[in-house]
């Protein structure tokens, strides 16, 4: 697995962070392409409407995804993917495909094929609109609660958001050009590996989690993010990749773990709380600390 660490310079940012995508380096796939999207198929079939919603007016740039993607996956990946006529099959998980039944949700179908979460946004009077999404591993956000409405909506519970990002977002997304695409990275720390994570779930209580377990109980969660216009329609398609990874793998590398808890000690006080770090904070501070010295 891919192990991306965004605090590794011991710095915490309220930003954007974005840096050009190669192309060629849009999809990841690694050793837990099967399960994954096992987990999306079983939480498509289960919980539908907690995963996929799209409006109606977003259907042809829905195509424009899955056709793009489908490019993207027979020329990057042709060991897992093959296409004939309208049939799409995973090799690696035997899956089967006919475009056909998803004519009137493209992007359904595309999130099925990949790891990442898709998400499309469109222009408006109002910003940039989420019209269509594909989201079976939110970080504690309901996809039913953001459908439809703009950027700065999406983000108001973000403290800091309106003040810092708002502008520089809205600015971005008007900019951004279809020939140079973006991505970058977001972290947290929870107390779950849980990749399908709503608001409500939790996984473990904060009373339970002390200096010597914390390694065991807590994980990284990291968000890879990529956003790229579509071609044709000028929609915006923004991917999430997440990777989550036991705390514990920076016993191996205490300079990472003094690095993470200085970062962790930058972040605003509001932002502890929105990232429902209070409840956890000393014990992650006082693991990290150990860590480190050692």
């Amino acid at each position: 697995m891919i192990t991306y660490l965004p605090f590794a310079d011991g710095q915490w940012r309220m930003s954007m962070g974005l840096k050009a995508l190669n192309r060629h380096e849009w999809i990841e796939i690694d050793e837990r392409f099967a399960e994954e999207l096992a987990l999306k198929g079983r939480l498509l079939k289960n919980q539908y409407s907690d995963v996929f919603a799209s409006l109606p007016e977003s259907r042809l740039s829905q195509k424009e995804v899955l056709d793009l993607l489908l490019n993207y996956l027979l020329d990057h990946f042709p060991q897992y993917y093959q296409q004939q006529g309208t049939i799409i099959e995973n090799i690696c998980t035997g899956e089967v495909w006919n475009l056909a039944d998803f004519e009137a949700a493209p992007l359904d179908l595309a999130g099925r094929l990949v790891q990442e979460d898709l998400l499309l946004m469109q222009a408006s009077p109002r910003g940039y609109i989420l019209k269509a999404a594909s989201l079976c591993f939110p970080l504690r956000w309901r996809l039913a609660e953001k459908i439809g409405r703009p950027l700065a909506q999406i983000h108001a519970p973000v403290p800091g958001y309106q003040d810092k990002l708002e502008c520089p977002v809205d600015g971005f997304f008007e900019r951004l050009k279809w020939e140079h695409p973006v991505w970058r990275l977001n972290w947290s720390i929870v107390d779950t590996p849980e990749l399908f994570l709503l608001p409500s779930i939790q996984a473990s209580l904060a009373s339970q989690i002390n200096t010597e377990n914390a390694g065991e109980k807590l994980w990284i969660r990291v968000e890879r993010q990529t956003l790229r216009r579509l071609r044709e329609s000028g929609d915006i398609l923004f991917t999430i990749r997440t990777y989550v990874h036991p705390l514990n793998i920076l016993e191996d590398d205490p300079p990472m773990a003094h690095n993470l808890a200085q970062a962790i000690l930058q972040i605003p006080p509001d932002l502890h709380s929105y990232k429902n770090l209070l409840p956890i904070r000393d014990a992650l501070l006082g693991y990290l600390n150990q860590v480190a010295a050692a």
